[in-house]
């Protein structure tokens, strides 16, 4: 049901705007003084440029997705259609339905968050002109993604975000930048190129690159050959950007590497890219050819979420200097498997969980990549080994509002009921149980059980987690190396081992000088230091930034309807060819 009768002709407008004005506010960033904005410098009024435009466009998303007809969100809206390459028959053609609406108010809004944290929390680098630039050019290319509807414009906007997170790494990361960025860069293109040839096989042998039309062709005028080639292309580029295991490779270190902002942007927006592909291109467009590769696809998914898995268990347990960047990183692997077994059910069910579950990691890894940058910037590491009580006192000792968010992003990742990592992990996992007509029921029933027990896995490492870096509890001592272990102070009174010297009496000690520490907090670890200082606990701007996400954490948990009241009709119509 619509809540605001908004005309054609402004939901078109609107839809522009959302896709158009990061890119020109990215070109008024580079101006030597931002328009209509004035800052005690040069640099804090672009970054005021930058909470303005990205605010503006949330608002124009937020009256979007009001205006959007809720009663037919199967159907394509606010779209435009203009002939760009007559030759080609390439149209500028955008438009948005029940699948591409959340993801698109959900670029606007975490582009929106990571605008703001950087305006009190801005990464150390060069220029906060090229900065603010750069993520509104991402900003851009991300929405766009989400609402063409052209092949090649689709590619076009693709490959628009790659050089702007290429150069948010590898300019305003941390430690071996330049190798995480050019890993990144380099994984991400060739799989383009690939992607690219599949695009061009669809358009050539179908005669158009219209994917509203290719989609209600419903894959009729492409023979199975064609759509299987055009699947192992396609899906391959689509693939890497996901990321798929093995082609993951690239994330951990993009993710361990790149500032917060951009961690937030790549799990939260990026990694979106990818799956939406297979759900708006491949399942409609070449039904045969994703009916081929399903299996194959969803063995590689649950391979994914058991390796992703156990290589956070590994990092949460050991003392091997394990990073908690690159642990979240892991987590995304897994979780992203998920998703990616939910589309090759190619049923209704598993494809909703997968678009569910698309929306649920963007909020909850959203948020846990901001709360680890915080943990960072406070302690100066995000080594699990320092994080679990090196330092004195553990997490919930001196900041307890942020030990506490970040036990519950925890929790909402690893799947709790009422949250909104439950319902993608529970839908996609039916699906499997019962996949499309002329899928293996043994073989996607077997792949529901392996999926299942990474959920047990997720939530062993996510507890570990909470305990270790909220709690302050080393890892046990007979996993640490020798090294580390004659590093850890004695965990009980020590019986003397020989001859004892005669000691002087000690006088009674009287009341500790104030500005010592008192007891340990319960829970902690690590050697007791002469002061326990209390470290900063939530600020204002980090509550503004990240309050958002976890109320959606909760929204989407207790009320699925709401976002499964848009995704289902579109995708009963997607998967029956575009016919309602």
């Amino acid at each position: 049901m619509t809540v605001i009768d908004i005309s054609p002709s402004v939901m078109q407008f609107l839809l522009a705007f959302i896709v158009v004005a990061p890119l020109l506010g990215a070109l008024a960033a580079l101006l030597p003084a931002p328009p209509g904005l004035k800052g005690k410098n040069p640099d804090q009024a672009v970054l005021r440029h930058g909470v303005t435009v990205t605010g503006a466009v949330l608002v124009a998303a937020i009256v979007l997705a009001t205006g959007f007809d809720h009663d037919h969100p199967a159907k394509m809206q606010a779209t435009t259609d203009i002939s760009w390459i007559p030759a080609l028959d390439v149209r500028i053609h955008l438009g948005i339905d029940g699948i591409s609406l959340p993801l698109l108010v959900l670029t606007a809004l975490l582009t929106f968050l990571c605008a703001l944290y950087s305006y009190f929390k801005l990464p150390a680098g060069p220029s906060p002109k090229a900065f603010v630039a750069l993520v509104l050019v991402l900003e851009s290319g991300t929405l766009a993604t989400f609402a063409v509807l052209d092949l090649l414009l689709f590619f076009l906007a693709f490959e628009m975000v790659l050089i702007p997170m290429y150069f948010l790494i590898a300019r305003w990361g941390g430690d071996q930048r330049q190798a995480a960025a050019w890993k990144f860069i380099l994984y991400t293109l060739l799989g383009s190129v690939v992607m690219l040839l599949g695009l061009l096989l669809i358009g050539l042998k179908s005669g158009t690159f219209d994917m509203v039309a290719l989609a209600t062709d419903n894959g009729r005028g492409l023979t199975t050959s064609v759509q299987v080639i055009a699947v192992l292309a396609i899906g391959l580029g689509l693939a890497v950007k996901t990321p798929m295991w093995p082609l993951h490779s690239w994330l951990p270190d993009a993710h361990t590497a790149a500032p917060t902002v951009g961690s937030v942007l790549l799990a939260g927006v990026l990694l979106k890219m990818g799956t939406y592909g297979f759900v708006r291109i491949l399942l409609p467009i070449a039904p045969d050819g994703m009916r081929t590769f399903a299996p194959y696809l969803a063995a590689f998914a649950v391979v994914g979420i058991v390796y992703g898995s156990l290589a956070c268990l590994a990092l949460a347990r050991t003392g091997a200097k394990g990073d908690l960047k690159r642990l979240i990183a892991y987590s995304s692997v897994g979780h992203m498997g998920f998703v990616l077994l939910g589309i090759a059910t190619m049923t209704p069910t598993g494809v909703n969980g997968a678009l569910f579950a698309n929306i649920a990691h963007g909020l909850i890894t959203g948020l846990l990549f901001f709360l680890v940058g915080a943990v960072k910037d406070r302690y100066g590491t995000a080594d699990l080994d320092t994080l679990a009580g090196a330092t004195g006192a553990a997490l919930y000792g001196r900041a307890p509002r942020l030990g506490a968010l970040l036990a519950f992003a925890a929790i909402a990742s690893l799947g709790l009921p009422g949250l909104a990592g439950f319902w993608g992990e529970m839908l996609t996992l039916f699906g499997a149980y019962s996949p499309a007509e002329g899928l293996s029921r043994p073989a996607f029933r077997t792949f529901m059980a392996v999926g299942a027990f990474g959920t047990l896995l997720t939530a062993a490492y996510m507890l570990i987690v909470v305990r270790r870096v909220c709690m302050g509890e080393h890892a046990p001592r007979s996993r640490l190396s020798p090294d580390d272990r004659a590093q850890q102070p004695p965990t009980g009174p020590q019986p003397p081992t020989g001859p004892q010297p005669p000691t002087s009496p000690q006088p009674p000690t009287g009341p500790e000088p104030s500005g010592t520490a008192g007891p340990e907090p319960s829970g902690t670890a690590g050697p007791r230091t002469a002061t326990t200082p209390q470290l900063a606990d939530i600020h204002p701007y980090e509550a503004a930034a990240w309050t958002p996400l976890a109320a959606l954490t909760i929204v989407a948990g207790l009320w699925p309807a709401v976002l499964l009241g848009l995704t289902d009709p579109a995708v009963q119509q997607l998967l029956a060819g575009g016919k309602s």
